[in-house]
């Protein structure tokens, strides 16, 4: 990692300020390369759910979208774990990127040529599961060997503040696109397709990463070895199981907006994508924030007033009467799930060794897949009992988890404070 941090330009005296990170070359690039594959991705995210609506207009279609992204990630997510850990992050990295990038011009030029047909989504929904599982963990711990452990949590927030910020324009860019007819919903696909392209582009200009593991064991031992550590560190163990329960069924009211905007409000295309722009508005605010506060005591509190505040945005906004209150729920939520999962992963970041880091951060990234696994059945429930029943359930459940996570880790978290007096 040494050799690593002197090639990418890092110095030790790097101040210690919001963009401390980005002095960094290499890390400027990545952090670049991630901004193009975001925008990418979060296009496809809204694209999804309108395309699927547009298809079926059922809630349990959205779900079914989501759940083949979750089990594709369920299922490559440790694997891309064991992948960081062995082979080179740069080629990883770049060749996820390449595949979401005909995954997005093959679903563009089935809707332009009027061929799109559900399954195709479905398809294509598993195929961005699975390169998001793979190069998930590779970028997260590539930045904590391009910028070391004392600027980790710097990082972390600041590829969280360029996530949120393409969240401004991405979603608004293809909810727009999607309702102008010149475009369409097969022709935003094309431009997130360039997007991805793009990231492609700057991730091959990175300095190769050599492997963190040396040893070249089985793939599935490795799996068990990295699970194993999660297990035997009881704080750890209570964080990602905290991060998972609260993005599986919190996060959720993401999937199921192009239901309550079209279907319970009577509104379009539009107004689905300036939401998902009000969410990444509060996740620019809360991300700049956190960049100088990623780090100790103050962190830990931060991510748990985030996470209650999550649990309780989703809760209202379930039951938010208009529109325009739902948008600024959104808005408020979308500030309290990034505070809450940069920081989660960050934490986590700074309590695992350098050779377990790909897997730790794989297991973090599980959250995600369950997210998508829990869409299905949630979508489902939302169809019997009624969509908003279902959302205020999510939340609640939400709100559980973290509390939990709060009671059982206080003693945890002044011991730690009092270690650093």
């Amino acid at each position: 990692m040494t050799y690593l941090m002197r090639k990418s330009g890092f110095r030790s005296d790097a101040n210690k300020d919001t963009f401390a990170s980005l002095r960094v070359p290499a890390f400027r690039m990545l952090w670049w390369s991630g901004v193009f594959s975001f925008m990418g991705i979060q296009m496809q995210f809204l694209l999804r759910g309108l395309l699927a609506w547009d298809l079926t207009e059922r809630e349990g279609a959205l779900g079914a979208v989501y759940l083949m992204f979750g089990l594709a990630l369920l299922i490559f997510t440790p694997i891309g774990g064991v992948a960081a850990d062995r082979f080179n992050k740069k080629s990883l990295i770049a060749g996820a990127q390449a595949f979401l990038a005909l995954s997005a011009l093959f679903m563009g030029i089935a809707v332009i040529s009027g061929n799109g047909k559900f399954w195709m989504l479905l398809v294509s929904s598993a195929v961005q599961g699975a390169m998001f599982g793979l190069f998930g963990p590779a970028r997260i711990s590539f930045a904590a060997e391009l910028v070391g452990r004392e600027q980790l949590g710097n990082a972390i927030s600041l590829t969280s503040l360029s996530m949120s910020t393409t969240r401004i324009f991405a979603p608004s860019l293809a909810g727009v696109l999607a309702g102008v007819a010149l475009f369409g919903i097969g022709g935003a696909y094309l431009i997130a397709a360039f997007f991805s392209l793009g990231s492609v582009a700057l991730a091959m200009r990175l300095p190769s990463s050599p492997p963190v593991s040396k040893q070249k064991r089985n793939p599935i031992k490795e799996i068990i070895d990295g699970v194993r550590y999660v297990r035997e560190r009881p704080h750890l163990k209570r964080l990602v199981l905290t991060s998972v329960i609260s993005i599986m069924f919190g996060f959720n009211y993401t999937a199921f907006m192009p239901a309550l905007v079209e279907g319970i409000f009577g509104l379009g295309d539009s107004e689905v994508g300036f939401m998902s722009t009000a969410s990444a508005i509060g996740a620019v605010v809360i991300s700049a924030i956190v960049a100088s506060r990623a780090q100790g005591l103050v962190a830990r509190q931060i991510m748990v007033v985030c996470g209650i505040g999550f649990g309780i945005g989703v809760i209202i906004f379930g039951i938010s009467p208009s529109y325009w209150v739902a948008l600024i729920v959104v808005a408020v939520l979308g500030a309290c799930t990034t505070g809450f999962q940069t920081l989660s992963s960050s934490i986590s970041m700074s309590e695992t060794d350098s050779v377990h880091q790909g897997r730790v951060q794989s297991m973090m990234q599980l959250s995600w897949a369950g997210f998508g696994i829990a869409a299905a059945p949630l979508g489902a429930l939302a169809e019997v009992i009624g969509l908003r029943v279902t959302i205020v359930l999510m939340g609640i459940v939400t709100l559980l988890a973290v509390t939990t996570y709060w009671f059982t880790s206080r003693e945890e978290m002044l011991g730690y404070n009092s270690t650093l007096s």
